[in-house]
C-alpha cells in the first residue's frame, strides 16, 4: 500500500504498491552535530536516568539504524532529479480513459491524452511498454502527479531539429493539415508552420484537397522560435526540381525542332504545352495563320499537339512554341490571288473604332478603314454598318507584303451616289426632300441615294434676307428646290428654293442697260434719300442724286406713290440692285437738248432751249 515520506520541500509524492523499498529523495538534510533538535542528541534524554545494559543495547541498535538511514539519505541526494521545463524519457505503463499513464522515472508518473501521440489526420499509435519522450512541465500537481506533455516534447524536439535544418538550408518533411486565412498550416513533426497560398505551387492552386495530409518536403523561409513563427514554402522545392528537370529537357531541344506536347493549361493569351517535364508557351498568335480570338477555339486541355520550337532562352529556360510554323504560309500567294481593284467576298472577323477586319481566307485578313466603308455615312461607328460574321463584298485597294497588310474598300463595290445623282438630276431639275438639319448658313435637304443637298441662306427667298427666311422652316419639313450645282469630287449638291419662282431680278432688268431711263415709284422717304421700286425690285436714290439743282435735293419734295423718271447708273448683279439717279437723268437731258437745239456758248438758258424743243415737238 502507498506510503509517504518527507520531501525536500516538505511535500509528498506517491508510489505504487509493490514497487520495492522506498526510495529516499526530496528529504531534508540532517542537521549538524550539536543541534539540540537532533533525535540522537543525548542532551534530550532525561537526566539521572540509569544506563543499564538493556538501554545500552537499544541505544547501539538505534545508532546502527540511523547510520543506514543517513547513508541512504546521502545516496538519494546524489541522485539528479530532472529539471522542470525539460524533455525526459518515460515508459507507458497503462492506457485508460483516453489517457496514457507514463512513468518518467524518479518514482514519478504523469498522464497524457492519447490524441497527443497522433499525427495530424492520423490515428494514435501507442501501446503499453512503449518508450516515449515527454515534456516535464511540473514535478507534481494537486494530485501529486507529474505534469507532462507529449505535444510540447515533440515541439521542443522539432524546433531543435528545424533550427539545424534552417541554418543548413536543408529541406524538412511535413504535411498540410489545415487551412487558414492566406494559406495553410503544416505539421513539421511536432511544430506547426504557416504555408502562404502563393508558396503552395508554381501556379495558383484552386483545389488543395489532394495535398492535404500528404507527407512532402518543404523549405523553411523564415523562423522565429521566441514568437513561435515558422514560414515554409512548397513552391521553392518544386521550382528547384523543375529547374533541374527543365535543364535536362532543354538540353535535348533545338530551335526549329518539331516535337509533340500535351496542352497543360489554357490562358487568354495562349496555352502551356508540356514537352515532357518542361512547359513551353504557345502564344495565341502562333497557333494558326488566321485570327484566333481565344486559344480554346482550337485547343483543349489534355490534347496532344505537334509544335515547333521557335525560341529557347538558355538563361530563363523559357521556350516559345508555334503551330502555324508547321503549315504553309498563305501570304506567299496573296499578290497573285488578290490583285488590286479585284472584288472578293469575305467574312467580318473583328470590328474596331477605326474599321473592320475582313477575312479573305484562313490566315489572310484585310482592314476596311472606316473612311472606306460608306459613301454617305462619314462619322458612324463601323459596328453600325457591318456586323461580326457578316459576309461582305470588298475591293482590294492595297497590298503590303512586308507588313502583311491588305487594305480593302467596302464602298468601292457600290456606285458613287453623287455620280448617280449628277447623271439623273442635271442642273435645273426640281427635287423634293425632307429638311434634315438647319444650320446658321442654310438648310440640308435629304435626297435620293441617302445623300444631302444644301440650300444656302441666299437661296431661300428673293424678298427676305436669309436670316429671316430660314425662320420659316422646321426640321422634318418637306420642301421643293431646284438643283443649281453638283460637285461629285467634293460630294456637294447645291439647291435653291427661291429659284422655283423664277428670278424677278433677271426678269426686271431684261432689256435695261446702263444709261436707260425708267420710271419708278416712290415707296419711302428718308433723310438720306428716297426708296423706289421698279418691277418689284427695291432701289435707293441718295439725296445728292435727287436733283441737278442743290436746292431741289430735298427728299420731302417727294411723296409716297409719286412716279419719277430716273436714269440707270449701275447694274449690280451680285447685290441684285440698280443704281438710279434723277440728277443723272436731268444732266443727260440737258446735254441732249443742247446738242439738238443750241450751244451752251450761245447764251440761251436751259429753259429757252427746252421751251424751243417742246414747241418744236408741238408743231
Amino acid at each position: 500500500m502507498p506510503y509517504t515520506r518527507a520531501c525536500r520541500s516538505g511535500g509528498t509524492a506517491t508510489r505504487r504498491a509493490g514497487s520495492g523499498p522506498p526510495a529516499l529523495f526530496r528529504f531534508r538534510k540532517p542537521r549538524k552535530s550539536g543541534s539540540t533538535n537532533s533525535p540522537q542528541d543525548p542532551r534530550r534524554q532525561p537526566r539521572g536516568r540509569n544506563k543499564t545494559l538493556k538501554g545500552t543495547s537499544r541505544h547501539m541498535a538505534q545508532n546502527t539504524s540511523m547510520e543506514e538511514f543517513e547513508a541512504l539519505l546521502n545516496e538519494s541526494f546524489e541522485m539528479d532529479t530532472p529539471a522542470e521545463g525539460s524533455v525526459v524519457k518515460g515508459k507507458v505503463i497503462a492506457i485508460e480513459a483516453g489517457q496514457a499513464i507514463i512513468d518518467v522515472g524518479y518514482k514519478m508518473e504523469g498522464r497524457v491524452d492519447v490524441k497527443e501521440f497522433a499525427n495530424p489526420g492520423e490515428a494514435a499509435e501507442i501501446a503499453v511498454g512503449d518508450e516515449v519522450e515527454v515534456y516535464l512541465r511540473a514535478s507534481e500537481n494537486a494530485r501529486g502527479e507529474a505534469v507532462i506533455s507529449r505535444e510540447m516534447a515533440r515541439r521542443e524536439a522539432a524546433w531543435d531539429r528545424l533550427e539545424k535544418a534552417y541554418a543548413a538550408e536543408e529541406r524538412v518533411e511535413g504535411a498540410i493539415f489545415g487551412r487558414v486565412k492566406g494559406g495553410f498550416t503544416v505539421d513539421l513533426g511536432g511544430a506547426v508552420a504557416f504555408l502562404p497560398g502563393s508558396q503552395v505551387d508554381v501556379r495558383p492552386v484552386r483545389d488543395a484537397g489532394p495535398l492535404m495530409g500528404l507527407k512532402q518536403p518543404f523549405q523553411i523561409l523564415k523562423m522565429d522560435r521566441r514568437r513561435g513563427n515558422i514560414v515554409v514554402s512548397r513552391r521553392a522545392i518544386l521550382e528547384e526540381s523543375r529547374a533541374e528537370q527543365r535543364a535536362e529537357v532543354i538540353a535535348k531541344l533545338a530551335e526549329g525542332q518539331a516535337v509533340d506536347g500535351v496542352v497543360k493549361n489554357i490562358t487568354e493569351y495562349g496555352a502551356f504545352v508540356d514537352l515532357g517535364g518542361v512547359d513551353g508557351l504557345l502564344h495565341v498568335t502562333d497557333m494558326a495563320w488566321r485570327r484566333v480570338n481565344h486559344p480554346s477555339e482550337i485547343l483543349s486541355i489534355g490534347e496532344t499537339v505537334k509544335v515547333q520550337v521557335i525560341k529557347i532562352n538558355k538563361e530563363t529556360h523559357r521556350i516559345s512554341l508555334g503551330m502555324k510554323q508547321l503549315q504553309d504560309d498563305p501570304w506567299d500567294a496573296v499578290s497573285a490571288k488578290y490583285p488590286l481593284e479585284s472584288v472578293h467576298t469575305g467574312r467580318v472577323t473583328n470590328i474596331t473604332d477605326y474599321g473592320a477586319f475582313v477575312e479573305l481566307e484562313p490566315g489572310v485578313e484585310g482592314l476596311v478603314h472606316v473612311s472606306e466603308m460608306s459613301w454617305t455615312k462619314k462619322n458612324v461607328h463601323p459596328g453600325k454598318i457591318v456586323s461580326t460574321s457578316q459576309e461582305v463584298e470588298v475591293m482590294v485597294l492595297e497590298i503590303d507584303e512586308a507588313k502583311r497588310r491588305v487594305s480593302l474598300g467596302l464602298k468601292q463595290t457600290m456606285r458613287n451616289p453623287w455620280e448617280v445623282f449628277a447623271e439623273t438630276h442635271p442642273e435645273g431639275t426640281e427635287v423634293e426632300g425632307e429638311v434634315k438639319n438647319i444650320t446658321e448658313f442654310g438648310l440640308f435637304i435629304g435626297l435620293e441615294g441617302d445623300i444631302d443637298g444644301m440650300v444656302h441662306l441666299s437661296d431661300l427667298s428673293w424678298d427676305e434676307r436669309g436670316e429671316e427666311a430660314i425662320q420659316n422652316y422646321r426640321k422634318g419639313d418637306v420642301v421643293k428646290a431646284k438643283v443649281t450645282e453638283v460637285d461629285v469630287e467634293k460630294e456637294r449638291i447645291s439647291l435653291s428654293i427661291k429659284a422655283l419662282d423664277g428670278d424677278p431680278y433677271a426678269e426686271a432688268i431684261g432689256g435695261i442697260k446702263r444709261g436707260s431711263i425708267i420710271t419708278v415709284e416712290v415707296t419711302s422717304i428718308e433723310d438720306g434719300g428716297i426708296e423706289v421700286e421698279y418691277e418689284g425690285m427695291k432701289s435707293f436714290i441718295r439725296r445728292s442724286d435727287l436733283s441737278r439743282d442743290r436746292a431741289e435735293q430735298r427728299p420731302e419734295r417727294f411723296q409716297v406713290g409719286d412716279k419719277v423718271d430716273v436714269r440707270v447708273t449701275n447694274i449690280d448683279n451680285k447685290s441684285r440692285r440698280l443704281g438710279l439717279s434723277i440728277k443723272a437723268r436731268e444732266i443727260a437731258e440737258e446735254k441732249e437738248a443742247v446738242e439738238q437745239f443750241g450751244s451752251s456758248d450761245s447764251g440761251a438758258s436751259l429753259g429757252d432751249i427746252l421751251g424751243a424743243a417742246l414747241k418744236g415737238d408741238d408743231d
